[in-house]
């Protein structure tokens, strides 16, 4: 749901920005009169999902207080604006704007900087590329950190329309997620139990799908019974006299000359009132805000002609026209339309069957890693302990004794080793490590001068 909201309102704030047809009204001519900079007040907090959203919306708040760039706006299409030719009037913005907009760069890449340092700190403290690493930040120029230009507008467009386009298909693809993941829990849950237990919960679980499934007619989105049902439950007014053009300006919350996906997305509240309630358990909410989104992008692909994302007056009147608004097909829920084949769940069961079994693995490398660790830990150990033995009382009159034992024997032995071991034993010095650390074996040259 936030993710839906997030993208519809990202909707008015730059589409319905470039495409509104009634300027704002403006009270002085910013030509002549010098505008004052407390007026570039930082745009408020509204969230788009996108993650650079609050640099999005601000860069979009001081464009628009240039008269010159919003009067481009007004007469640029869609098209023209991913070409980039808008892009290009970022020149002839006032100096106050472009100072406001290289002051907000340099601050979205110090934002990224601590994302990458963070990042950098989780992972070790690994030495990382700052360059290459804000190649992957795609909505502006990193190259040039300190000033906006127009490369940086233009990827900035680039960057947030693409994300629009391709967030229906995400959303489908993580709903689809969601629903195959739910099933497979549900199975798994059944594996569990025992025969008498598992028909009881196969039995309810039918149950709850049918008392989901009873519900009354639900209206195809867009046509005029379930607007007709919205004039009557939501507006107060008479079915009979349904008025389009009434009910595009009542539905026009925010009075730009346009219906948005948000406020299209109200007029279907109705009809999913009949299917969900949140304190049922048949009910699912996840459910629910699918089949929102499914209306929504099944009316704009009836109604939006110019596919600008927006419903203007004239798109509306023209669908109320249509044979498809007066005679409509009966809606397809979820529960009629699927949103996984069996092949789909098949293959997803398998992928996390295959994800499970490499985790297992590499649990089981872990522990045997653990384990020769912990062997080596305890070696390691164990030669400290052995490095560090106690001498023995009265060890320092112990290694006087030793030396002129050592000295003597070596004269009439000549083997120093020797000497050395039969000395420590016969003076009570411990010999432990006296055959690691005596390693020589021309005991001659050691023993020539003590007889010297």
């Amino acid at each position: 749901m936030l993710w839906s909201k997030a993208f519809c309102h990202y909707t008015v704030l730059l589409l319905s920005l470039w495409f509104c047809v009634e300027a704002v009204p403006i009270a002085v001519d910013r030509t002549k009169v010098e505008t004052p900079e407390e007026k570039l007040e930082a745009p408020q907090n509204v969230d788009t999902g996108l993650h650079y959203d609050r640099y999005l919306r601000e860069v979009i708040d001081f464009l628009e207080k240039d008269q010159h760039f919003r009067e481009k706006l007004h007469n640029t299409d869609m098209e023209d604006i991913k070409q980039g030719k808008l892009a290009k009037e970022l020149d002839f913005v006032g100096h106050h704007v472009r100072t406001k907009l290289d002051e907000l760069k340099r601050q979205e890449v110090n934002r990224l900087r601590t994302l990458i340092k963070a990042k950098q700190d989780a992972e070790g403290g690994h030495e990382m590329n700052h360059k290459v690493l804000l190649k992957q930040f795609e909505y502006m120029n990193h190259m040039n950190p300190h000033t906006f230009e127009v490369e940086d507008l233009d990827k900035l467009i680039q960057s947030a329309t693409n994300d629009l386009e391709n967030y229906d298909q995400k959303r489908h693809e993580e709903f689809k997620r969601y629903e195959m993941m739910k099933e497979h829990e549900r199975k798994e849950h059944l594996k569990n139990l025992d025969e008498e237990h598992r028909k009881d919960e196969e039995q309810h679980y039918e149950e709850l799908r049918k008392k989901h499934a009873d519900h009354p007619k639900i209206n195809h989105p867009g046509s005029q019974d379930q607007l007709k049902e919205v004039w009557k439950e939501s507006d107060g007014l008479d079915p009979n006299d349904f008025d389009p053009k009434t009910f595009f300006k009542l539905h026009d919350t925010n009075g730009d000359g346009y219906i948005d996906e948000q406020e299209l997305e109200a007029l279907f509240t109705k009809e999913l009132e009949k299917m969900y309630r949140p304190n049922l358990d048949e009910d699912d909410m996840t459910e629910m805000e699918e089949e929102r989104l499914r209306m929504r992008e099944h009316v704009m692909n009836e109604v939006d002609t110019n596919k600008d994302r927006l419903v203007s007056l004239d798109e509306f009147l023209m669908s109320t026209n249509k044979k498809e608004f007066l005679e409509p097909d009966s809606w397809e829920t979820l529960e009629q339309a699927p949103a996984y084949t069996d092949e789909e769940m098949k293959l997803f069961e398998e992928q996390l069957a295959q994800e499970e079994s490499n985790l297992n693995q590499k649990t089981s490398d872990l522990q045997k890693q653990k384990e020769e660790l912990e062997r080596q830990q305890e070696k390691l150990n164990a030669q400290k302990a052995e490095l560090h033995l106690p001498l023995p009382p009265g060890h320092h009159f112990l290694c006087v004794r030793v030396c002129v034992c050592v000295c003597v024997c070596v004269c009439v032995y000549k083997s120093f080793s020797e000497s050395v071991l039969m000395c420590c034993q016969a003076s009570g010095f411990p010999t432990t490590h006296l055959n690691a650390h005596i390693q020589f074996n021309n005991f001659r040259t050691l023993a020539k001068p003590i007889r010297m």
